[in-house]
């Protein structure tokens, strides 16, 4: 039986891709900042880790206790949306410690394992504004952009020792819980001269349109972890599929 550490599920993707891969015979490593029993059903072949990856005791310790881990899928993340001028630094670098260097942690406390056995396969949950400009999420856009170049230039390090590294790009999710972790409320960074530019961009966000369902980024995990080709992205949700194909170079 193989094994995926997943971060980040506590809800949303995570939480789905651990239920994927449940379903699928896989032993699941579910970590959550806070771990909750409740959020995932009974099973023998899964373990609920406490994991912060902003701190690399943590990540140390889950890491410990999982044991071999054929799969480690980079999910965990918080937004923030509103003006960049009026956005506290605090918080662009909490944005920052988890979504990048929280993911560059994790990745070098797996990668021993992976290197030692010349196997394994990791996976980085990035997002479509890597794909083109977003306003009002230039600090998000710009941590997941590290990301997507640092994912780039780490799947040439490992297809060395056999490692696959992959990309995983969700699209437009009115349902994720995009802000709660960072606790501010995008309004309260819209500033007064912001209000007539904010505003159409708000209510864009409101409209029914294509969006990515978690089960679309289940699927589009499992299919990255899955492939030995030399895929590197792997879109997810319809309108995730549609950027691809106009991807700004």
């Amino acid at each position: 039986m193989k094994t995926v550490l997943i971060t980040g599920c506590s809800s949303g993707y995570g939480l789905e891709t651990a239920r994927h891969f449940l379903a699928n015979g896989w032993k699941v490593i579910a970590t959550m900042r806070k771990p909750d029993a409740g959020v995932l059903p009974s099973a023998e072949n899964l373990r609920i880790l406490p994991l912060d990856v902003t701190s690399e005791e943590s990540i140390a310790a889950a890491v410990a206790a999982a044991g071999p881990i054929d799969a480690l899928v980079n999910n965990a993340g918080i937004g923030v949306v509103g003006a960049f001028e009026a956005t506290p630094l605090a918080h662009i670098k909490k944005v920052f410690d988890t979504n990048t260097f929280g993911v560059m942690a994790m990745c070098q406390a797996v990668i021993p394992q992976m290197r030692e056995r010349r196997s394994g396969v990791i996976v980085n949950v990035t997002s479509t504004v890597t794909m083109k400009p977003f306003p009002l999420a230039a600090a998000y856009k710009a941590s997941k952009q590290a990301i997507d170049g640092f994912t780039q230039s780490l799947a040439d390090e490992m297809a060395y020792f056999g490692i696959r590294t992959k990309m995983v790009e969700p699209g437009y999710a009115p349902t994720t819980r995009f802000t709660v972790n960072n606790s501010i409320n995008p309004q309260d960074l819209i500033p007064e001269a912001y209000a007539g530019f904010a505003a159409p961009i708000f209510a864009e966000f409101g409209k029914p349109q294509m969006t990515t369902k978690e089960s679309d980024v289940a699927q589009a995990v499992w299919a990255a972890v899955q492939d030995t080709s030399g895929q590197l992205r792997f879109p997810a949700g319809e309108d995730a599929i549609e950027f691809a194909k106009h991807r700004a170079v």
